[in-house]
């Protein structure tokens, strides 16, 4: 089978848990990661990260929007030039170079006050370090979104949903809804070469039951996704097998 979809959006997410940026071209590097994607993540008490020998840890050691909703109102924006991180939202303003001590430690101070109720021990920033990012599975190196399996659940709810709430890397169209969790083992081209395998189906957690906007719990998307099909998976995660570049509008056929 030949199917070909289109590129809705991309975005990456710098901080676990923080907000996401759209962009509107990426390069990908054969058995990379996402450029910009989940570099830092914020250590919520001792974790057991060790940066010189990294092991994925499960994302309840961290700060994220399963557990710790009022972070969707803040938004951020990182530069990657200088590694600074700008912050805006509920009366914070912050720019915190994450690449230095006294940056971090801003990031640190801003969240004591943002999150205090969060936290289990005292907050420290993370940094990824090379060949490692702080994704949700240790194989997720690019995640994958279908808009068809979204409109789906916008029709179960009766309500918009938001794709944003299901922080992916790219959002497209052209799928039947659902169709993406056959799809593993797959091949998706791009017209740059670009060659992503897909790799896993991605299990949904609470984090997606939080609007991205208001940083309310107003969902249950989980549950909603398992009184209709009988598994709470929606997206896939893929690793990619040869490199290219990816824009949004790009056609890209998947291959079986």
């Amino acid at each position: 089978m030949t199917a070909l979809i289109h590129v809705i959006t991309l975005h990456r997410y710098p901080v676990k848990g923080l907000s996401p940026e759209r962009l509107d071209r990426v390069e990908l590097e054969t058995s990379g990661f996402f450029p910009g994607d989940r570099l830092y993540a914020i250590e919520n008490g001792p974790s057991g990260f060790n940066p010189v020998a990294p092991r994925h840890q499960p994302k309840t050691k961290y700060l994220m929007l399963m557990r710790d909703e009022a972070l969707a109102r803040l938004r951020t924006r990182y530069d990657d030039a200088t590694a600074t991180l700008h912050i805006e939202g509920e009366g914070e303003t912050l720019d915190a170079k994450l690449d230095t001590p006294e940056g971090r430690t801003a990031l640190e101070d801003l969240l004591r006050r943002f999150v205090p109720e969060s936290l289990k021990g005292e907050p420290k920033v993370l940094a990824a370090p090379p060949q490692y990012r702080f994704t949700d599975s240790p194989t997720g190196y690019v995640s994958l979104i279908n808009r068809a399996s979204v409109q789906m659940l916008e029709d179960e709810l009766g309500v918009p949903v938001d794709p944003l709430r299901f922080r992916g890397n790219l959002l497209v169209e052209g799928l039947a809804p659902f169709a993406e969790l056959d799809m593993v083992g797959q091949v998706i081209e791009a017209p740059s070469g670009l060659r992503l395998k897909v790799t896993k189906r991605t299990v949904r957690c609470a984090a997606t039951n939080v609007d991205p906007s208001t940083g309310l719990r107003d969902l249950d998307i989980p549950w909603t996704i398992d009184k209709r099909l009988g598994h709470r998976d929606l997206g896939v995660y893929m690793e990619i097998i040869a490199g290219g570049g990816l824009a949004v509008g790009d056609s890209l056929r998947v291959v079986g």
